[in-house]
This record gives structure tokens, sequence and C-alpha cells, in this order.
């Protein structure tokens, strides 16, 4: 069985540093048994900072990948890490020269324009706060004004699929299927929002709810994880489902990530965008 690599990874940003995260993030894990040691430095914006944050790589060599708009501190972290033989990666570059190339104008050295308080950052912020009031069945009433309404059964991940739907813009709420409540007769009723049902095998649901019943050193039999009971629980969500056509989404094997993926495609689709 070969054995975990661990290396560290230098991640330097003069804004919050999250594009920087994302793309090692993906990019890490699509090496088997590695696991990155991350060392984060964000708002370097002085000399003074990214003087610290150099005496940080040299104590702990690895990579470098950073997100700097300013020239003189670029070329500052360049020639330090150029010295001592440490691969560097600017990771926003190849997007921004080939947007030069194809719109015919240099590049601005905005520092984290990507976060300027424009139209765009107030919706995702009045996204995040709908998805916050509107999460686990409250202020159902209010669904009329959301983009997506997600329901299914405890554990299938519909709270952090709203909030990451929420930092893309998206209004989303979500209300639980329970056993023996009713879902509000309201929501069958709902015409702008988009409802879209999460389902999820029984065999893996079983297993989720185990391991979250452990994390809570919870070792009650209950109906939450025997078999019969979730597999009836499952079985009606899917009626419920069928009965409305409303668009399914199988979240047995996918990440947060995905499922917020899948549902962009298919409200783009029933806006019309494709």
């Amino acid at each position: 069985m070969r054995l975990s690599i661990y290396f560290n990874v230098h991640l330097v940003s003069d804004s919050t540093g999250e594009t920087l995260n994302a793309v090692m993030r993906a990019a890490a894990a699509q090496f088997d048994r590695t696991i990155p040691l991350e060392h984060n430095y964000y708002l370097v914006r002085s000399e003074r900072q990214l003087d610290r944050v150099m005496a940080e790589i040299e104590a702990a060599p690895g990579v470098v990948w950073y997100t700097v708009s300013d020239e003189n501190l670029r070329r500052k972290l360049e020639q330090f890490c150029r010295q001592r033989g440490i691969q560097t990666l600017p990771v926003l570059d190849p997007s921004i020269h080939m947007l030069s190339r194809h719109l015919g104008i240099a590049a601005s050295e905005k520092i984290a324009s990507q976060h300027a308080l424009n139209e765009d950052y107030f919706k995702r912020i009045s996204a995040i706060d709908f998805a916050l009031n509107h999460d686990d069945g409250q202020n159902v009433a209010g669904l009329v004004d959301a983009d997506v309404v997600l329901l299914g059964v405890s554990r299938t991940s519909k709270t952090p699929t709203c909030v990451y739907l929420a930092n893309r813009g998206v209004k989303a709420g979500n209300i639980p299927l329970v056993p023996g409540i009713p879902l509000p007769s309201m929501v069958e009723e709902l015409k702008h929002p988009m409802v879209v049902g999460l389902k999820i095998g029984v065999e893996r649901l079983l297993q989720i709810r185990s391991q979250r019943l452990m994390s809570l050193n919870e070792n009650s039999q209950t109906d939450y994880v025997d078999e019969e009971a979730v597999r009836a629980e499952v079985t009606d969500a899917s009626r419920l489902f069928q009965r409305n056509k409303w668009p399914v989404i199988d979240v047995s094997r996918r990440s947060v990530e995905e499922t917020a993926a899948a549902i962009l495609n298919k409200l783009n689709e029933r806006r019309g965008f494709v």
C-alpha cells in the first residue's frame, strides 16, 4: 500500500484567496494519495507583508501559487522563488492573457476587482440572506420569491447546496421531507420557483445517517437508521417527485458542487439560456 505524499502549497493573494483555494484543490484532487499542506497568505499588499510570506516559504519549501496584481510585488516574489528553485504559478495569468488577446485591450492591475461592490455582489449577498432565512422549512410562504426550492429527505445536502447556489446569485430555499409530516400544500402550487427533488440510494443514506449518529455519540436504534423505514421514506419522496413531475437529481455519489452545477444547468434550460 503506497503511503500518502504530503507537500507544502503556499497560496499568496492580494485578495481573499478564494480563487487560489478553489483551483488548487481541484488540481490536487487529480492526484491519488496526495495531501497538500496549505499555507495561506491573504491580503498581501505591501513589501513588508511579502517579506514575512517569503520567510514562511523558505522555512517550508514547496510550491507557490499566487494572485498578485502589483508588478513590483510579483517580481520580488518570482525572483525570490526562482533563486531557490521553487516552482511558482500565477493562477489567473493564462485567463487574463487569453481575454486580453480576445478583447484587444490590456488588463488593469486592480486588486480584488472580482469582489467589487457591484450589482452582482449585492445579488449574492441577498441570495445568501434568502437561503439562511428559508432553510429547513422556515418561512415557507416566502418561497414564492425563490429561484429554486429543494426537497429531500434528511441528509441529502439540501442546506449546503442552497448556500452554494446562493454564492452564484441564486435564491434557493429547502424543505425537508419528514415521515408523518405533510408537505405544505402551497409547495405543489408554486409556479415561479423551480422545485427540485433530491433523491438518494437507500444504502448510501443509511451509511450517511449512521455516520451522523456516530459523530453525535448516539447509539439508539430509531427509524432514522432502520432499513425498512428508510426505504419507505425514500420511496415516498420519489413518488412525490414523480406525481408533481419535478426534476430530480440523484445525490448518492455527488458532491455539493456537482449537485449545484446540475441544478444550475436545469435552471438555465428552464430560462432558455441553453
